[in-house]
């Protein structure tokens, strides 16, 4: 996995006996969290989510997915413990998809769902530079701007997760012109890419330093086992 980010986008929804192995190897914790979600797809988003991150792990590390923990640092970022510490991952899910991303150095993906309604232009006038504003303002029509604004939000949003920060003091980092980035709260190089996306949703992934990196991004988990 040396300079390379592996990056799977799966569907949110599973049938019954996948979800019961992926409801298997999570947590107490985690457990709890998802029956406190208020639906049964929120509740069955959230274990794909955990549960194929997991054994994605698991399987890259060699240990048994029950028996990975994860710490969370300063702002909520889970790290991996123990003698998986090597091994970086990120996870994000939207609408009907999940993404999780695994690398040798801090990763973060995003994926978002371009949900119809809302103000674009209003929201990345307020938050974004304001090149990027413009940018978003110029789309021809409302689901082009729409588009624009939630691919830079994704990429925004992967660069934050990769340096473990918090979200609104970067909002303003212009990620519109260029694949390498330097995050504000904490500072530091980030180099981000596009992913290629079913209709509807954005994916970025980024990850720590300006070094070039491959990305294979997959949709099929295989056997969850």
């Amino acid at each position: 996995m040396r300079d390379a980010v592996r990056v799977w986008v799966l569907a949110a929804g599973a049938p019954p006996d996948v979800l019961a192995r992926y409801r298997a190897v999570l947590d107490a914790d985690e457990r709890a969290r998802a029956a406190r979600l208020g639906t049964a797809a929120m509740r069955d988003r959230f274990t794909v989510a955990h549960g194929a991150l997991r054994v994605l792990a698991g399987r890259a590390t060699g240990a048994a997915p029950a028996a990975l923990t994860w710490h969370r640092g300063r702002y909520g970022k889970p790290a991996l413990t123990g003698p998986w510490r090597g091994l970086h991952t990120s996870l994000s899910y939207s609408g009907d998809l999940v993404a999780v991303a695994l690398s040798d150095r801090p990763v973060g993906v995003d994926i978002q769902h371009v949900a119809p309604g809302g103000d674009p232009v209003s929201a990345s006038a307020r938050f974004f530079h304001p090149r990027e504003a413009r940018h978003v303002a110029a789309g021809p029509d409302q689901a082009a701007r729409a588009r624009r604004f939630v691919r830079l939000w994704a990429r925004k949003e992967a660069a934050v997760k990769a340096a473990g920060g918090r979200l609104w003091p970067n909002l303003g980092m212009p990620v519109d012109r260029a694949d390498v980035v330097e995050c504000a709260d904490p500072a530091g190089w980030h180099r981000l890419a596009d992913l290629a996306a079913p209709q509807g949703y954005a994916v970025a992934v980024a990850r720590a330093g300006d070094e070039p990196y491959a990305v294979e991004c997959r949709t099929d988990l295989g056997d969850c086992r």
